[in-house]
């Protein structure tokens, strides 16, 4: 079997980043790895991760690679569904209460914990501005969650989120409404649409 071939194969399929995970899970000796980077293919960007030279750094990928349970959620979800112009400087993201998040908060990230049976509720996936797949909440999951952390927003980044999503035309009211009830915050969210819409 040509392991670097398959190596190459798998850059290619993962857009020029590839973690150890993804070497061991295709059946590929970790050595090759290593030879790609003696030759210049490959740089290491951190531990277990690593870009073809061609390749930009995406940080977003990167960062949900290095941290697979965190969902991108509240400002870093705005952000994907056009719902805010500010770029994600921090990213927030949303994991199962419980978890260790030491290392995702040490990385400068905004943590949200949610009990397990809501963490998958509203879960899609989105692309980076580099193109590549990450996980997040769709717009509705998204709209509950900034109100339902308003106390931890910056008012005018919720306001204009809120603006924003009632007007457009892809809106999902019926599913808001669904999620509100199982967040229980339909009576706070009603209150927001009443001057809105």
């Amino acid at each position: 079997m040509d392991y670097s071939a398959k190596l190459h194969n798998l850059i290619k399929k993962h857009n020029g980043v590839i973690s150890t995970r993804f070497v061991t899970e295709a059946g590929i000796p970790r050595t090759y790895l290593s030879e790609f980077v003696r030759k210049g293919v490959l740089e290491r960007l951190e531990r277990g991760i690593y870009i073809a030279r061609d390749c930009y750094d995406d940080e977003m990928y990167r960062f949900q690679m290095r941290f697979k349970q965190a969902i991108f959620s509240h400002e870093t979800a705005l952000y994907f569904h056009n719902l805010t112009d500010r770029d994600p400087l921090v990213y927030s993201v949303t994991v199962k209460t419980g978890m260790n998040t030491k290392s995702l908060r040490n990385s400068g990230a905004k943590v949200y914990s949610i009990k397990p049976e809501l963490y998958e509720l509203g879960s899609t996936t989105a692309a980076t501005p580099y193109n590549r797949v990450v996980r997040t909440y769709d717009m509705e999951r998204t709209i509950c969650d900034i109100i339902r952390s308003r106390s931890q927003m910056d008012i005018e980044i919720l306001t204009d989120a809120l603006k924003r999503y009632t007007t457009r035309k892809d809106k999902n009211l019926p599913q808001l409404m669904r999620y509100a009830d199982k967040f229980r915050i339909t009576n706070v969210l009603r209150k927001y649409l009443e001057v809105l819409l």
